[in-house]
């Protein structure tokens, strides 16, 4: 049974036992429910609440969300739990998240051991607590710290809850300090439902709502959730409940939530996949990362903050002083930001060393060449470094467009190379594409996967062709607004479209971020390799060759910029602009926000299709990981191919002919168009 029922010298224990996380679902519930009751005919002096093994409750079974509501519902015996004769307690043996923490709320007593952690994350699958969580924690710890929970999702350790007061008691072992809480204190205890309405905090809320639209932009949970908290200082507690429930309904078959279910487990696919490869018993512990500029650099913090020894190599002593330089600032960054603790820092930074040269590098089980996007550089580094290393040392580039089976062609033991595409800022962001050779092991897989979850990133495992899955897509989607540029629409209004579609950024200003001179030299590289496309626009090396504009670091690219670093339109870039659509006599047209999105989103779905059809990309959802985790494509409209499916084929199909119409260059619907829809 997922819930278990017992009698200890006279106290009633239900024991949620529902592995691996004690999930909440129907028999879950029903259990629960069985359990008050059994513990009220029984006449038990007091009914605690536990979880099997180390975790409480881990939350709801998201499994369950897409499906129509099954009773008994949560709040249903969370009603009954608070409303019980009897005392209750919460004895929290490890997580408590969503519906968790809410059968915890809905105690008069809770007790949690030290290493617990507590919170409501429902907005983050775009949802709100459905089950009390805004009207009882705010009645436990006040308005302003229940918004800064249940808006941005994130949980809080057993000390922060004693602190704020969503707890009454730390103990090892919270099961047996409930056995033995005085029977006295217990009496003075009330659920959250008898104590008095939070105080209003016009202040917190107005925070909360600012907050939410900045960081969570696009996304309606967190702004229900603050309205849904608000109301907990005025509207009747019964009447709060229902209203909580019925707006966790109505979010949880919205498509913003579809569209967060999907990317969640999307997730755990991808954390899953390391299972099809051998895994290891040599665990990574030394690793060598070539090249220690930002990227290089980025990647050796990563390694050393997940207790891996790092020696960065650099050509001459100069660029190894530049390179610690670098090291010990991404630690001071840290530190600075909240992210390192002193004692963290130091750890890290004992574990991170440079070097001139391979004479001397320790015996490693890893190595990563960071150089610069150069051929015949990568495969000198990588022919040095397997000269050196032990024969089963796994070698691996961080090329971010290069083909991984040239660059193994002249390995001794190509089976132990590996693509390792990490993203800027590679200690920031979370994916990490593994690039797979035509040689690439099982084995060399199953270390990179293994790598991958102990960095903390969301592996995607790609086939090789130029750019991968992630910079191929985001070629076409470049050269798709600069052919609009030079049809009508402006920088700015293209920026703002896709912004207002909920991409981090424009595509422009992302460019000029990342900067002109990488997009400029990788224009030429696929010029020499095998020429560039008939719909080509020459706009980037008119910016670079004749007028050096490189983006932010210049001061000057697709927008100006002054000494604060504030963008601003460039006559420059829009004179340019202005004489190569005369050039190449295309008339210019105007362009509504939604087709610029429209003309931007179907350019990467066309590309993404020819990435399934030659398997570079294995699952449309693995596209969808990648877009979201390295350039910013919302996470809730889930991902590029999510989205697509959401909109429909018809609609899709439909969109793709009026783009046919409008646009002056060559425009298709992708002939493979039905790998999108055939898994929706």
């Amino acid at each position: 049974m997922p819930v278990e029922f017992s009698i200890v010298n006279g106290s009633a224990i239900l024991t949620i036992n529902n592995p691996p996380l004690n999930l909440i679902n129907a028999e879950v519930r029903a259990g629960i429910e069985r359990g008050i009751s059994r513990a009220h005919d029984s006449g038990a002096s007091r009914l605690i609440i536990t979880g099997a093994g180390t975790t409480f409750v881990a939350g709801a079974d998201a499994n369950e969300f897409g499906k129509p509501p099954h009773d008994p519902q949560l709040n249903d015996v969370l009603l009954k739990l608070a409303q019980l004769s009897i005392p209750t307690i919460a004895a929290i043996n490890g997580v408590a998240l969503g519906g968790g923490l809410e059968i915890a709320l809905a105690c008069r007593f809770r007790i949690a051991a030290p290493a617990a952690r507590l919170g409501l994350p429902e907005v983050i699958l775009g949802m709100v607590p459905g089950a009390g969580g805004t009207q009882r924690l705010p009645r436990l710890i006040g308005i302003e710290s229940a918004l800064d929970m249940i808006v941005s999702g994130q949980a809080v350790s057993a000390t922060r809850a004693i602190n704020l007061g969503m707890i009454q008691q730390l103990a090892e072992d919270p099961l047996e300090a409930a056995l033995a809480l005085d029977a006295a204190d217990l009496a003075k205890a009330r659920a959250p439902d008898n104590l008095p309405a939070p105080l209003p905090d016009d202040a917190a809320l107005a925070a909360a709502h600012t907050r939410a639209k900045r960081r969570m932009a696009g996304q309606d949970a967190p702004l229900i959730a603050v309205d849904l908290v608000k109301a907990s200082a005025s509207m009747q507690f019964a009447e709060a409940l229902q209203n909580e429930r019925s707006t966790f309904l109505t979010l949880r078959t919205s498509d913003q939530a579809r569209a967060l279910r999907h990317v969640f487990f999307s997730e755990r696919a991808a954390a899953n996949k390391a299972r099809i490869f051998p895994c290891s018993s040599k665990k990574i512990e030394t690793a060598v990362v070539v090249g220690g500029g930002n990227m290089g650099a980025a990647i050796a913090y990563t390694l050393a903050s997940a207790g891996i020894s790092v020696t960065v190599v650099e050509r001459d002593t100069a660029s190894a002083e530049w390179a610690s330089n670098n090291l010990h600032e991404l630690v001071n960054q840290g530190v600075k930001r909240g992210v390192l603790q002193d004692e963290a820092a130091q750890a890290i930074v004992s574990r991170l060393a440079t070097a001139v040269g391979y004479a001397n590098l320790p015996q490693a089980t890893l190595a990563i060449e960071a150089a610069f996007e150069n051929f015949d550089v990568k495969c000198a580094i990588l022919n040095e470094l397997e000269a050196v290393l032990p024969h089963d040392a796994v070698l691996a580039t961080n090329t971010s467009y290069l083909d991984v089976n040239r660059l193994a062609e002249g390995l001794k033991n190509p089976d132990r190379f590996v693509g390792l595409h990490f993203f800027s800022p590679a200690h920031i962001m979370k994916l990490l594409e593994i690039v797979r050779g035509n040689q690439t092991s099982d084995n060399t897989l199953g270390i990179a996967f293994d790598l991958a979850s102990r960095l903390n990133k969301v592996p995607v495992l790609s086939g090789v062709c130029d750019g991968f899955i992630g910079n191929r897509i985001l070629s076409s989607y470049r050269q798709a607004a600069i052919r609009l540029l030079v049809e009508g629409a402006s920088v700015e209004q293209i920026d703002t479209a896709m912004r207002d579609f909920g991409m981090a950024m424009g595509p422009f200003s992302a460019q000029d971020m990342s900067g002109l001179d990488i997009a400029y030299a990788n224009i030429q590289r696929r010029s020499a390799n095998k020429g560039l496309d008939e719909d080509h626009v020459p706009l980037v090396e008119q910016m670079v060759e004749e007028h050096n504009r490189l983006g932010r670091k210049s001061g000057a690219g697709w927008y100006d910029y002054d000494a604060e670093g504030r963008s601003s339109a460039s006559s420059t870039v829009a004179a340019e602009i202005s004489q190569i659509s005369e050039d190449l006599t295309i008339p210019l047209q105007t362009f509504r926000s939604e087709e610029i999105v429209d003309r931007l989103v179907l350019t990467m779905l066309t590309e993404a299709c020819d990435i399934l059809e030659e398997g570079i990309a294995e699952q449309p959802r693995d596209i969808d990981l990648v877009m979201i985790h390295g350039y910013g494509f919302p996470r809730w409209r889930g991902g590029l191919m999510h989205y697509a499916q959401n909109v429909g084929e018809a609609r899709v199909r439909a969109l793709y002919d009026a783009c046919a119409e409008k646009t002056t260059f060559s425009w298709k619907t992708p002939r493979n168009l039905d790998l999108v829809f055939a898994s929706a």
